[in-house]
């Protein structure tokens, strides 16, 4: 037995079911491509009709297909010389004005290293194109956004159960199937808009049987999640408060990442005090997070989604119509934009965590803001040194503390300054080993000097050794002696100064 799916896919754009006005667009599009010569990208749910739209429209235009699927072959050279030559040229057998079709399938694959440079090249291939390019994607914001920049966008929908039920009676018509009406809306129920599986399904149930029936209809509802534009859709323009929060459980996203979406969205269909309403209720949700964050009680998330589902659904004064454009969080976005300057901040954090025993999250919100302050544009240089020298902190990260510009002469002279103090204290702090066991062999007593004057050995901090004189006389002399020795104080200054740490900027 032949396949349905391509036994009665569609021959001409006309007998696309369950998305007219995407059809409309894809027709105007081919028929424009010579004013615009931009390629399209068809995105939706899988097995909505996008392939088979690009199909029945190259029948439309008399144009040749050249197909490539991603999945199977990604690599930017195999990119190049299939579909990027096929986009260049037509052949002789071409339609109209030498056209052909490039159709390139599962575009959405191009992510992550196994492409192989696939992705770039992709989007090289679309802005030289001499012809026409369909690309179809399942998931549009897995693409990169300078693809998605560089072609039009039509959004194939997930096709309605009116729609799917005469589709299924057309083919058991032509199969010579007796059937009951409720058997087939049974099968486009379970389907969930896949109007591909539904012909599957409808095939497999009615294999062998004489009548298909209700009862036949045994396939259970597929586990498929709700796609999130779906979600949005429902939730803001129609859903009722309970609908809403039912409708929340096949989406794949955790509440924090839910909220996002509601949050950036809401704004674009309500307006005034139905928007005050929904923005409360996501207040709320938000406040149920932050307990979740702090506590690790995940049984909190019940109550963030009720108020972002369910208060944002009964926030609605008035039916909403239409179609509106969603699109993603602005805050992943920003983000993306400022993931460097978060990498930079908690790099410096990790450092001064480690140098003050303290915990990373202490670093980052109590002791780099005291730090910026202090050396804001390195106007105290002495201490901007000892902080450089202290966290070994090269030109970026000194320049993202202090906020003066990175190549400047002052914070790379500072910088400089601050390694060669950090290479001073490196030599202090490591003595020599030879010096002293010579020394020590050298002397008769280890608590006797050469003069036979009663010492005793004490061990600094810094790993030396300091000789001080014991007898009543040298006490007299030291606390009478000449007020320029200051041998004593330079000992406890450079003690000091061997300390790195915060306790150094105080």
């Amino acid at each position: 037995m032949s396949d349905w799916t391509e036994t009665y896919r569609p021959s001409t754009l006309s007998e696309v079911r369950g998305n007219n006005k995407a059809r409309d667009q894809l027709r105007e599009w081919a028929e424009t491509w010579a004013d615009h010569r931009k390629s399209v990208i068809l995105h939706g749910s899988p097995g909505v009709g996008k392939t088979s739209a690009a199909h029945a429209l190259a029948n439309d235009m008399g144009w040749p297909v050249m197909e490539l699927n991603a999945s199977d072959d990604r690599q930017a050279d195999v990119i190049k010389r299939v579909a990027g030559e096929a986009s260049k040229t037509g052949t002789l057998t071409a339609g109209g004005a030498g056209r052909r079709l490039v159709i390139l399938d599962e575009a959405d694959n191009f992510h992550g290293n196994a492409d192989y440079g696939g992705a770039r090249e992709v989007t090289r291939v679309v802005k030289e194109a001499n012809q026409p390019i369909v690309l179809v994607a399942n998931e549009f914001y897995d693409m990169s956004q300078s693809l998605r920049n560089n072609c039009e966008t039509i959004e194939f929908r997930d096709v309605s159960k009116r729609s799917i039920v005469p589709v299924l009676r057309d083919i058991c018509r032509r199969e010579g199937i007796d059937f009951d009406e409720g058997a087939l809306e049974k099968i486009a129920d379970s389907t969930s808009g896949d109007l591909r599986s539904a012909v599957n399904d409808l095939q497999a149930i009615a294999e062998g049987a004489e009548r298909l029936t209700e009862d036949d209809v045994v396939t259970g509802e597929r586990d498929r999640t709700e796609g999130i534009f779906d979600f949005l859709d429902t939730l803001i323009k129609e859903a009722t408060a309970e609908e809403a929060l039912r409708a929340s459980y096949d989406v794949d996203e955790t509440p924090d990442d839910l909220l996002n979406w509601v949050e950036d969205n809401v704004p674009k269909d309500y307006h005034g005090a139905e928007l005050a309403d929904a923005y409360e209720f996501l207040s709320n949700a938000d406040r149920w997070l932050g307990r979740v964050r702090a506590t690790q009680d995940y049984s909190y998330w019940r109550y963030a989604t009720d108020n972002l589902t369910a208060g944002v659904a009964a926030s609605r004064r008035e039916p909403k119509g239409g179609w509106t454009r969603y699109g993603p969080p602005s805050y992943w976005s920003k983000l993306g934009s400022t993931r460097g300057t978060r990498d930079t901040r908690d790099s410096i954090a990790q450092r001064v965590a480690e140098v003050e025993g303290t915990s990373l999250a202490t670093a980052r919100r109590e002791l780099l803001p005291y730090l910026s302050t202090m050396t804001h544009h390195c106007s105290n240089r002495d201490l901007t040194v000892r902080m450089a020298a202290a966290y070994d902190l090269d030109e970026k990260e000194l320049s993202f503390i202090t906020g003066s510009g990175e190549s400047t002469n002052k914070v790379q002279d500072i910088v400089a300054d601050a390694e060669e103090r950090s290479a001073k204290q490196a030599v202090e702090h490591g003595g020599d080993a030879f010096l002293n066991a010579s020394t020590s062999a050298s002397d008769s007593s280890p608590n006797s000097s050469s003069d036979g004057e009663d010492v005793t050995e004490e061990t600094t901090d810094d790993g030396g050794q300091r000789t001080l004189e014991r007898s009543e006389a040298e006490s007299d002399a030291s606390s009478s002696s000449d007020p320029d020795d200051e041998s004593q104080v330079t000992d406890d200054v450079e003690t000091n100064d061997d300390q790195s740490g915060l306790s150094d900027f105080f």
